[in-house]
């Protein structure tokens, strides 16, 4: 009998599709409602995406999932109501649940309550599910690994270089087991919340394309080659496929190919190593519209521009494509990037600073230096790449002042990474558009005490003055814009959701109140 290895996972939903994903340990057909997915297979693993169609907007659905005509979810005997699908309805009103940085499985203590863990219990006992879940960013650890996991290396090849870390597809595979099968809380709960997903540095290795310099010491590594394909092979069957709408996924000619094949592990191993190698060749990136607003989700760690020349932190093919998606009539817009666009003001000038002498501003020595300090402190966020910076701040100028468009009610960064919570407000006129950078990071893996008294001195605006005064003298422009932290910012486990309903946008942050409920944090305005 074939029998699930992970899932039910309920991916992206809209107003009348949804999409199931599931692994199986054997090839068959799976069927969902009335549809059905014959698996595909890639290195003898095997999946299926079912494709529902035909649902009612605003309608939720239960469902159930059978293998070759045989049930194998719900469980028997599980403590949770059946899973459902909920679709999109009326232009109107929208919950986006988020947050980012998830250590898992559940049974490791050291990082405090898992936020996934109480959300599922609100959820089974009546509370308002979200839309949709948004995890931006390391959804998985590949290099900082709980006990089960390196128990599973050590078995596979003992002591082996890399150690410590995952090295190749089956790793990886076994990892995402661990991350949404092994707690029942939160493997119902991606069945029942469809669920958005986009990487950040540890879904691949810490730093990830942090720099030239960076990648240029990776590709030296022997062990790299086998990491790299293996970590964006997964990604692409774990993460990215279910973000895709239906019709998307069909216009996808790997897609095609990989379910023709008897294995498509061939043909996706090529893929991942020319989607490393020239980041240009491919998309991670993706938006959808629901009603009136738009959600816009960045990749901001494989689409890096990096060679000796240039540095950015979209290449030009994927920042055209950026600029495209805000452009447009609607009420609100939302930008996913699993970095901070705006950061603490002491904090950017840090890493602009950085930037420019690991750039040679200050010599050579100093630019070694630079690079050195770079990679050990990790500045590399979207003020480590100032030019694209600059760029991205005068296109969503051009937004909220109704220049590419009717100007939103709201425009709003949604952002994890840095292991606390935050808002930020710009300040520099926007023709009445409100801008927010919104960060909720992160749902389970809280700071140590050293780390969180160095961002806490970094947000409360002490040393603002005097980076602002280093990165001058590396002759790092002023910003084009200016903006302020208004919120937090909070250190604990905890999720964010955006609610919207017609113009009106609000937050709340939520953190876990013991281990099956939530308490809040915060609320803001986002729109005017």
């Amino acid at each position: 009998m074939t029998r699930l290895v992970l899932g039910p996972l309920l991916r992206h939903v809209d107003d009348r599709c949804a999409t199931i994903w599931v692994e199986t340990d054997l090839p068959g057909e799976v069927r969902v409602l009335d549809f059905t997915a014959h698996t595909f297979t890639v290195h003898g693993h095997h999946y299926a995406l079912v494709e529902v169609d035909g649902l009612e907007p605003g309608s939720e659905t239960p469902y159930e999932v059978a293998l070759d005509g045989e049930k194998v979810w719900p469980e028997p005997d599980s403590p949770f109501p059946p899973s459902r699908i909920r679709t999109i309805g009326g232009h109107d009103e929208l919950r986006l649940a988020f947050g980012s940085c998830r250590r898992s499985p559940a049974a490791e203590t050291a990082y405090g309550t898992d936020t996934l863990i109480a959300y599922a219990h609100r959820l089974a006992e009546g509370g308002d599910p979200p839309s949709v879940l948004l995890m931006i960013g390391d959804q998985v650890y590949a290099d900082e690994l709980g006990d089960k996991m390196r128990k599973f290396i050590t078995d596979r090849r003992g002591d082996q270089e890399p150690r410590g870390e995952l090295s190749d597809f089956e790793e990886y595979c076994h990892l995402y087991r661990l991350a949404w099968g092994e707690d029942e809380a939160v493997r119902w709960l991606l069945s029942t919340v469809p669920t958005l997903m986009i990487f950040d540095d540890h879904d691949i290795r810490d730093d990830w394309n942090t720099s030239y310099t960076w990648r240029k010491e990776m590709w030296s590594q022997p062990w790299w080659r086998e990491r790299i394909v293996g970590g964006l092979g997964t990604y692409w069957i774990y993460q990215h496929l279910g973000n895709l709408s239906a019709r998307d996924r069909a216009e996808d000619p790997l897609y095609a190919k990989v379910r023709a094949a008897a294995d498509g592990g061939e043909l996706l191993d090529e893929f991942a190593e020319r989607a490393d190698e020239a980041p240009e060749t491919s998309r991670w990136s993706y938006a959808h519209d629901y009603g009136d607003t738009r959600l816009v989700v960045v990749d901001s760690r494989s689409s890096r521009l990096l060679t000796a020349e240039r540095r950015a932190m979209l290449d030009d093919r994927e920042l055209e494509w950026f600029e495209e998606q805000c452009a447009g009539d609607f009420d609100h817009l939302l930008i996913a990037s699993s970095l901070p666009y705006l950061l603490p003001a002491s904090i950017h000038h840090a890493e602009a600073w950085n930037e420019a002498v690991a750039e040679g501003a200050w010599g050579k020595r100093a630019a070694r230096i630079g690079e050195k300090i770079r990679q050990g402190a990790d500045l590399e966020h979207w003020a480590a790449f100032e030019t694209s910076f600059r760029t991205v701040a005068e296109d969503i100028l051009k937004v909220a002042r109704g220049e590419q468009g009717r100007a939103p009610a709201g425009i709003a960064f949604l952002s994890g990474d840095v292991h606390y919570s935050y808002l930020a407000r710009v300040t520099t006129p926007s023709g009445g558009t409100p801008i927010s950078q919104v960060v909720c990071s992160p749902l389970r893996n809280p700071l140590e005490g050293k780390f969180k008294l160095a961002q806490k001195l970094a947000c409360n605006g002490v040393l603002t003055s005097a980076l602002r005064a280093l990165a001058r003298s590396a002759k790092v422009p002023r910003p084009p814009i200016r903006w302020r932290m208004t919120k937090g910012p909070w250190f604990d486990n905890a999720i964010a959701t955006i609610e919207i309903r017609g113009r009106v946008s609000t937050v709340v942050w939520e953190t876990p109140d013991g281990a099956t409920s939530l308490a809040e944090l915060g609320r803001a305005e986002l729109s005017t």
